[in-house]
């Protein structure tokens, strides 16, 4: 019989009764669930590549969340809309998560063994140019089409951009109503479809390759294999993967936050793939789904749960991110535990 993974464990528990204390319909919190797993469904898929091919938790799919942003700025100052701007968006998305997914790879070669704590640093120095492009690079050397968008001294970007022409293009293609739930077929389809992507390249010689370097880099030498240049593509398709995901999840809020859209987006796909039963060596594409589902579940009762028990709902917010960055500490600690125990062996 198999094991239900520990963090797993904890997180069916609290979410069940964070439901019990929060009142809540199960209806709305259905509803919820559907949004944030069509929101942040792709962005945990992108963590299964480098977690296989041995590179643990790759917190630098903020920088293909950066990309997606970058072309969501360019669009909307160049006044695309629609699905022409959409695809505009991806084109320019996607050849920056490519670029720059090549540039992580080739650095996280030079760091064998310590690819989580150079991928969060990395996420760090990106945000920091991403920032000073849009602060003080908008206006100075980039030169805008759409005064609009711009700060009122004329350089600098507005902090929030209202994304009207792309604001749920996606979602209501094939929306269905059951009674109170809705469920946008065609979002849930496009999910399953990255999980269909993402199970098919498992599968092919290159998906071997990432198992086989993800055990042993000199087994995988040994056999013939580039480990370098195998890691590298892991986290350029890592990259292009969380770039389309975070495209998807602008579109669905409808507004986008230029400086902080995409913080955070790392820890919690992290923290949501833990969640569904990964672990530092293994990912399968079901811990993905089910981390998203089993994470946000919590997500949502918690503020609730806190105003019901507490009489303050900050206390649930407060909750959320003791969840997510402890879940992250919890594997790694299971992690060294179960490295120690190889060693010894």
């Amino acid at each position: 019989m198999r094991h239900i993974n520990p963090v797993s464990a904890v997180f069916i528990l609290l979410s069940l009764l964070g439901l019990l204390l929060s009142g809540m319909r199960p209806t709305f919190v259905l509803n919820e669930l559907i949004i944030r797993f069509i929101r942040d469904g792709v962005m945990v898929l992108a963590l299964i590549i480098p977690i296989n091919a041995g590179m643990g938790l790759n917190f630098a799919i903020v920088v293909g969340a950066m990309c997606a942003q970058v072309g969501l700025v360019l669009a909307v100052d160049l006044q695309l809309t629609g699905f022409s701007g959409l695809l505009f968006i991806s084109v320019i998305g996607i050849a920056l998560s490519l670029a720059l997914g090549a540039l992580i790879g080739l650095i996280l070669n030079r760091v064998k063994g310590r690819e989580m704590i150079t991928t969060i640093i990395i996420g760090f120095l990106a945000t920091s140019i991403y920032q000073l492009i849009f602060m003080v690079g908008y206006g100075t050397i980039i030169h805008p089409h759409n005064q609009e968008m711009m700060l009122s001294r004329g350089i600098g970007i507005r902090n929030m951009i209202d994304l009207q022409g792309f604001r749920n293009i996606l979602d209501n293609l094939w929306l269905m109503r059951l009674g109170e739930i809705e469920i946008p077929l065609f979002m849930i389809m496009l999910v399953l479809l990255f999980a269909g992507v993402m199970h098919y390249i498992t599968g092919t010689r290159l998906g071997r390759q990432f198992r086989i370097v993800g055990i042993s880099e000199r087994k995988a030498e040994i056999v013939g294999i580039n480990t370098n240049l195998v890691r590298i593509k892991a986290i350029i398709l890592s990259t292009l993967i969380a770039c389309c995901g975070h495209i998807i999840y602008i579109q669905n809020i409808g507004m986008l936050n230029v400086y902080t859209a995409h913080l955070n987006s790392d820890i919690f796909s992290c923290a949501a793939i833990l969640a569904g039963g990964a672990t530092m060596f293994r990912a399968r594409i079901s811990n993905a789904l089910i981390g998203v589902l089993l994470f946000h579940s919590l997500f949502i009762v918690s503020p609730q749960a806190g105003q019901n028990v507490f009489g303050n709902p900050a206390l649930g917010e407060y909750f959320r991110s003791f969840v997510a960055y402890g879940t992250i500490a919890f594997a790694l600690i299971l992690h060294r535990q179960a490295t120690s125990s190889e060693g010894v062996e």
